[in-house]
C-alpha cells in the first residue's frame, strides 16, 4: 500500500484526469450531437440529459477499474458501497441548464473523502479550459498554478454570487434575500454552477458566494477548493447528503455575509 502522502497524491491526480476527461467528453459530444432530448428531475427546471448519465457512467467505469474498493456518491446513479474507507463524490455535469443551453459555465466536479474529510478535488470547466484542483493542507490551483482567495474586508465593494433553488417557492424567498443583500455590496453575479462559483472564489474573482438546497456532490470538490485557496467555507447541515446551504468568501466578510443568509 503506498505511503498516505503518496496515496493522496496519486487521488488528487485521479481526480483531475477523471474530471478533464469526462467533461471534455461530454462538450465534444454535444459539439457533434448539437439536438439531444433533456429529461427532468425534482422540477421542470431540474434537468438531466444523456451526457449527464454517460459521463457519470465512464467516471464509475473507471473507478471501478483503478479504485475498486472505493466507495462512490453521483448524482445520476445509486450509491456504490465500498470496503476502503473512501469516497468518491462525483457531478458529471454541474450547470447543466447551461450545458443545454450553450453557456459557457459547467464542468465536471470530482472529490475524494475519507470519512467527512476531504482529500482531494478537481473541477474542470472545459469551455474555460480551466481546470482546479486541490489537495488536503497543500492550497489550490487552477492549470498548475496556485491561486488564492480574496482578502478583502470591505463588504460594501464585494463581488457576491448566488445561485437559486429549482422550486418555485424557495425561489420567490431567495430572492427577497437578494433584494436585501443588493444594497449592501458592489454587484451580485450568478454563474448557474455552483462548482464553478466555489472555484471563482478561490480564484478571488469573486469575494464571496453562498446557496442552499446544494447537494454534496454540486460542492464537495469547490468547498475543498476554495477553503484550501484561502477562503472560509462552512457548509451545513453538517453530514449531509442534500438539502445543504453553504457560504464561502473571504475570512473578512464571512460573517456579515452569513447574517444576511441566515436572515
Amino acid at each position: 500500500m503506498p505511503h498516505n502522502d503518496d496515496l493522496i497524491a496519486d487521488l488528487s491526480e485521479l481526480c483531475i484526469e477523471l474530471a478533464v476527461e469526462a467533461a471534455s467528453t461530454a462538450a465534444s459530444g454535444r459539439s457533434h450531437q448539437p439536438t439531444f432530448t433533456s429529461a427532468t428531475k425534482s422540477s421542470a427546471t431540474d434537468l438531466v440529459t444523456p451526457f449527464d448519465q454517460a459521463a457519470e457512467r465512464f467516471i464509475r467505469a473507471q473507478l471501478s477499474t483503478q479504485r475498486p474498493h472505493d466507495g462512490i456518491i453521483g448524482e445520476e446513479e445509486n450509491d456504490l458501497s465500498g470496503t476502503s474507507g473512501l469516497t468518491w463524490i462525483v457531478d458529471p455535469i454541474d450547470g447543466t441548464t447551461n450545458f443545454v443551453f450553450g453557456l459557457p459555465a459547467w464542468g465536471c466536479s470530482i472529490a475524494v473523502a475519507r470519512g467527512d474529510q476531504l482529500l482531494a478535488g478537481a473541477v474542470h470547466i472545459p469551455a474555460l479550459s480551466e481546470t482546479y484542483s486541490a489537495t488536503s493542507g497543500q492550497g489550490a490551483g487552477c492549470n498548475g498554478s496556485v491561486i488564492a482567495a480574496s482578502a478583502t474586508s470591505s463588504f460594501e465593494t464585494a463581488l457576491i454570487a448566488t445561485g437559486f433553488s429549482y422550486h418555485p417557492q424557495r425561489r420567490a424567498q431567495q430572492g427577497i434575500t437578494v433584494a436585501r443583500l443588493l444594497p449592501q455590496v458592489r454587484d451580485i453575479r450568478r454563474s448557474g454552477s455552483a462548482a464553478y462559483d466555489l472555484c471563482c472564489v478561490a480564484a478571488g474573482t469573486i469575494d464571496g458566494y453562498y446557496e442552499e438546497n446544494l447537494s454534496l456532490w454540486d460542492i464537495a470538490a469547490g468547498a475543498l477548493i476554495a477553503r484550501e485557496a484561502g477562503a472560509r467555507v462552512e457548509y451545513s447541515p453538517s453530514g449531509a447528503r442534500t438539502n445543504i446551504a453553504v457560504v464561502a468568501s473571504s475570512p473578512h466578510i464571512f460573517e456579515l455575509l452569513r447574517s444576511f443568509v441566515d436572515d
